[in-house]
């Protein structure tokens, strides 16, 4: 399994400078603290009532295919000796038979310490959560990803089926963009700018197919993985969790976790994680400006830390199982 370091990407799709790492207090300046602070409960995952969501009949912007020095999929960053950066990501997912939660109380935190993260958003989710999506799409001190319509593996999910898990996603992120818009929410988004007009995409379970990796980065988007994993879905606890986590960055890391309420202590555990962080002399960054800041390390296929280690979700994929059954 052969992995590469890149081209810096500022090099290869940058047009503007490397936005600054800190700013003022974050949080959208059109919504309240009080509308932007975490609700008890909502954090909860439960089953699915309603029917199917359905989307507007709407156009995306088309992109380029990523250049081929990007193509694959990036596991971290390589930095300039001295610089320490780490990018700390969130995925919100939500898989077709449940209504996943908003893990508030992590966000509450990220915005009082003004840390830059990333979360990448299932399709489903942000029109099961349009309130919270547009306030995550409205921070300028976040960036969005797409992470499928309802997390389907797509190692297993092939043909139009696949290229729906993406597409549709695409559109439910158009859609929070185009409403906090039309709201006068939408700020100037370094991040946005960051990869040169590159989406950013990450593949459930961290899986991926030929196809699945090629068709993303045909439709212009990066396929963004991780190189530390929180283990946030398994009861371990917050200071075990951010021991692990500790132990595990290094300069250019990219650090999986969750904010959908899947994630078990992840906002204590953060807690622990970020002031030790800081100690250490490390920068929080989004994954875009991770990117700009060094050579981003592309392996040419899909795992989670080790190659053949997503095989176990792949065949529960196949058998029609669940490995993270609705609480």
């Amino acid at each position: 399994m052969s992995v590469r370091s890149a081209l810096p990407l500022a090099l290869l799709l940058l047009p503007f400078p490397l936005p600054a790492l800190a700013g003022p207090a974050t949080g959208p300046a059109c919504y309240s603290p009080a509308a932007l602070a975490a609700k008890p409960g909502e954090e909860i995952v439960r089953p699915r009532a309603s029917g199917p969501v359905t989307l507007p009949d709407m156009a995306t912007p088309t992109l380029p295919p990523v250049p081929a020095a990007l193509r694959g999929s990036i596991r971290r960053v390589d930095l300039p000796p001295g610089e320490k950066l780490v990018a700390l990501t969130f995925d919100l997912c939500e898989a077709s038979a449940e209504i996943s939660g908003y893990d508030g109380a992590l966000v509450d935190y990220l915005r009082a310490e003004n840390v830059a993260a990333t979360f990448f958003a299932g399709g489903k989710w942000l029109m099961s959560h349009t309130e919270r999506g547009d306030q995550l799409t409205a921070d300028h001190t976040f960036e969005m990803g797409n992470h499928t319509w309802s997390h389907a593996n797509l190692t297993v999910r092939t043909g139009d089926a696949m290229r729906r898990q993406v597409d549709d996603a695409d559109v439910a992120l158009a859609l929070r963009r185009t409403e906090i818009q039309a709201k006068g929410c939408m700020l100037p988004s370094a991040p946005a700018q960051a990869t040169g007009g590159a989406a950013l995409f990450r593949f459930p379970y961290g899986s991926c197919s030929a196809e699945s990796l090629n068709y993303v980065n045909d439709t212009g988007h990066l396929a963004i993985q991780w190189d530390v994993d929180s283990g946030d879905p398994a009861f371990i606890g917050a200071k075990g969790m951010a021991d692990d986590m500790l132990r595990g960055i290094r300069p250019g890391s990219i650090v999986l976790m969750h904010a959908n309420g899947r994630g078990k202590h992840t906002a204590e555990a953060l807690r622990i994680l970020i002031p030790a962080l800081r100690a250490k002399g490390y920068r929080f960054a989004t994954v875009s400006q991770l990117l700009a800041a060094g050579r981003p390390v592309i392996a040419d296929t899909c795992y989670s830390l080790k190659p053949g280690d997503t095989r176990v979700y792949d065949d529960a994929a196949r058998n029609g199982k669940r490995i993270l059954p609705v609480q």
